[in-house]
């Protein structure tokens, strides 16, 4: 059995995405590699909307649950709980 791949955070997967488009705009990748850079980009590019969606979603959340009111919470994201 293969080992799971560990799911990128956002900041990770918007990094990897600017990397991959600098490297595309830079002018010295082959078409394959530019190909292969292309579909690598649409894949991060989604995974980066649905999870900027899943963030908005859980303010939407929060913020209807304080009826609007902007205070301090714990927010925990697959697996990740941070403070804001």
């Amino acid at each position: 059995m293969m080992p799971r791949k560990k799911t990128p955070s956002f900041e990770q997967a918007l990094a990897e995405l600017e990397e991959l488009v600098q490297a595309m705009e830079s002018g010295d990748l082959s078409l394959e590699q530019l190909m292969e850079n292309y579909a690598k980009g649409v894949e991060l590019a989604k995974f980066c909307m649905t999870s900027l969606d899943r963030a908005e979603k859980a303010m939407d959340v929060v913020l209807k649950e304080k009826g609007g009111a902007v205070e301090e919470f714990r927010l925990e994201i697959e697996g990740d709980a941070r403070e804001f």
